[in-house]
């Protein structure tokens, strides 16, 4: 074969149609044909069906727990709420809601026997046995505020701020209203899962610290079988849906008995995680609960507003500025009232936030402008009508409906000073 010409290679290796030496190439021999254009867009993917949402919505409903930040901003705010509030009535607690009331505990118990309020200062006479309720009761808050074995503190501060305030229903307001309500929803919600106590001992490891739990739960057990076997508490009630305050109580103790107990010795079983679905299930119905009360607020106090004739024509708010009882700083409320223009805004400013709020509330942006809005309209009542407390619990009842993200920051740049109390 020598001296003939190198023949093309033939067959079907790779190298097919080069000459021998040339080594074969990566791609393709021949140029592929391309792919027929799209006529059109791309189609859509598939709209999710009624099932597809609902799996979604029950999973998201039964899974971790939703709006963890906005639940513990509600037990902080309404924690330094009360025990603001008991501090500041502390010299004259006696006077306001102990043995030297003029509503004296005999028209006290009269009232509860028609309404079936609830108050342990009730259940003696004595001026030590007020002393020692009204205690627990600051110490309830501060253990609230903490986030301090909250199953437990969150249960003892709503009988404590319950009791406070029935003793006597006359000297509250808006305010006392609209803490008395938002104590019974944090008693269900898990506002202890970010800054809390409860939350740096399940970082570190929860299992150590059973023992004070479980001393809670054996107290709590002994106190409440004391108050049922000397008459103070009752399985059933007269009003509709006839339980006691005991079968509350009780269902409470025994799911925290449970929740213990799943924890310890079933933590990775089926009972622990239907309780941890329940948890969640409970928690998302009383923030849900939560939201829809502050909404009602608003919404009635707006509709209630626009129906006056002085709101109407914009002079409401001339008029409690000039009341005594109203101006702790006369010369600013008169300054303030002496501007017709200013007054005007202010009074159809008030009505237009209260009634758009609910209207906004899908808005994201709109909704953080009303927010803002109602925290300064709230700032102005408690500086110029001398009603802080009232202005507090609102500015507090407003928080469930702040931005994850801006509390996210904010506790950030608390974290220096929370690591200091912990």
């Amino acid at each position: 074969m020598s001296g003939t010409a190198p023949q093309p290679q033939t067959g079907s290796r790779a190298g097919e149609g080069l000459l021998t030496g040339i080594p074969s190439q990566p791609g393709p021999l021949r140029a592929e044909p391309e792919a027929p254009a799209a006529a059109g867009p791309a189609p859509a993917a598939p709209r999710p069906s009624a099932g597809d949402l609902l799996a979604r919505g029950l999973e998201l409903f039964t899974g971790r727990p939703l709006a963890r930040h906005q639940a513990a901003a509600l037990r902080i705010c309404f924690a330094l709420v009360v025990l603001l509030q008991l501090l500041r009535e502390w010299p004259e607690r006696r006077v306001v809601y102990g043995d030297r009331s003029a509503w004296s505990l005999d028209l006290a118990r009269r009232l509860t026997a028609q309404d079936h309020a609830f108050s342990v200062l009730l259940w003696q006479d004595g001026r030590w046995w007020f002393e020692a309720c009204y205690a627990v009761a600051v110490l309830a808050a501060v253990l609230m505020l903490l986030g301090w074995r909250t199953r437990f503190s969150s249960v003892l501060f709503l009988l404590a701020v319950v009791s406070v305030q029935n003793r006597s229903i006359l000297v509250g307001d808006g305010g006392d209203n609209i803490v008395h309500l938002m104590v019974i929803y944090l008693a269900f919600t898990r506002c202890a899962e970010v800054w809390s106590l409860d939350a740096r001992r399940r970082a570190r490891g929860g299992s150590a610290g059973a023992l004070p739990g479980v001393l809670l739960w054996l107290l709590s057990a002994a106190a409440l079988t004391a108050a049922q076997l000397t008459g103070r508490l009752s399985w059933r009630s007269g009003d509709w849906p006839h339980l006691g305050w005991a079968a509350l109580l009780w269902t409470m103790w025994a799911a925290a008995g449970l929740w213990y107990a799943t924890g310890r010795w079933w933590p990775r079983g089926e009972p622990r995680a239907v309780l941890d679905a329940l948890g969640s299930m409970v928690h998302h119905c009383a923030m849900v609960v939560i939201a829809a009360q502050v909404l009602l607020v608003y919404t009635t106090a707006g509709l209630y507003k626009v129906q006056g004739s002085r709101w109407q024509d914009g002079t409401a708010l001339y008029y409690p500025l000039h009341l005594a009882y109203f101006t702790p700083w006369p010369a600013l409320s008169g300054l303030l009232a002496s501007s017709m223009l200013l007054v005007f805004a202010l009074s159809y400013g008030t009505v237009l936030t209260q009634l758009a709020f609910p209207v906004v509330l899908w808005s994201r942006r709109a909704k953080n402008v009303l927010l803002v809005l109602m925290v300064a309209e709230h700032a102005g009542i408690a500086v110029l009508l001398g009603l802080p407390v009232f202005s507090l619990a609102m500015v507090a009842a407003d928080s469930v409906f702040l931005p994850t993200a801006f509390l996210l920051w904010l506790g950030a740049r608390s974290r220096p000073g929370r690591r200091a109390v912990t």
